[in-house]
């Protein structure tokens, strides 16, 4: 009799192993389907109409800004990484920005970020190469980039609207939760039509009306007031910044909406 418990006793931790590491095999799957590699699409985000703007290889699908190819200076692809060169924080002033060959209206795109100390970058969309030529004169809507604590362009402006995540120099982002400075931070901008929304970390910090009034009134108070149409172009370029700081990104994807 005390035999026969053995056995059932140990037969009933083996059954109770062999389910923990079946589990433990699925929930694994299961995080490689939802969690795919970097710059990589899940089966469902290509169903869904994703693309990559970056491969994790190649620059292929950017140019420079007023050029006809890419910069042979300030950026880099390293271990999957697009990564822009420090060259001590000026304007468009070593590389120069990059921007995507091909326009975009209405999309949804999403990148992750790391920002090194005192780093000043963005994300600009609705971009054109409007003449003449100036440092930092591709003109667009831009979700901010910077380390708040340590770079004075977060004190400058109106009420915070050229800190992390704020649509720079007009609408400011509100409740904002950045991971620290070299962490990964995920950025993501919504358009649909007029609409617009920023979103920092899976949250919504930011949305406004190309245009509006709320737009147009943050606008005459800004460095774009005497531009015509600023922000309100059909279609147009997506910009990543150099500002002469080291910045990382990767997992670059849009989908047109």
């Amino acid at each position: 009799m005390k035999t026969n418990r053995s056995r059932i006793a140990l037969w009933l931790l083996m059954s109770s192993l062999l389910t923990a590491l079946l589990m433990s095999a699925s929930l694994s799957f299961q995080v490689k389907k939802t969690n795919p590699a970097p710059n990589a699409l899940t089966d469902l985000e290509k169903k869904d109409g994703w693309r990559l703007l970056f491969d994790g290889k190649t620059m292929s699908g950017w140019r420079g800004a007023y050029m006809d190819s890419l910069p042979n200076k300030g950026w880099e692809v390293r271990d999957g990484l697009l990564i822009v060169k420090e060259s001590g924080g000026g304007e468009a002033a070593f590389g120069g920005d990059i921007v995507t060959i091909d326009e975009y209206g209405n999309f949804e795109l999403t990148l992750d970020f790391r920002l090194t100390d005192g780093a000043n970058s963005g994300i600009k969309y609705f971009v054109t190469e409007q003449q003449p030529r100036t440092p930092g004169s591709a003109k667009g809507l831009e979700y901010q980039l910077l380390d708040d604590a340590k770079h004075p362009d977060a004190k400058l402006g109106i009420n915070g609207n050229r800190t992390l995540a704020s649509l720079y120099d007009l609408i400011p982002a509100e409740n904002t939760k950045a991971n620290p400075i070299g962490e990964w931070n995920h950025a993501r901008i919504v358009v649909k039509g007029k609409h617009v929304e920023h979103w920092l970390n899976g949250e919504m910090v930011l949305q406004y009306e190309r245009g509006g009034r709320t737009f147009l009134a943050h606008k005459a108070e800004s460095k774009f007031k005497d531009l015509p149409g600023f922000g309100e172009y059909e279609q147009g370029h997506i910009l990543l910044q150099d500002h002469g700081n080291r910045v990382f990104f990767r997992n670059i994807k849009i989908r047109v909406l």
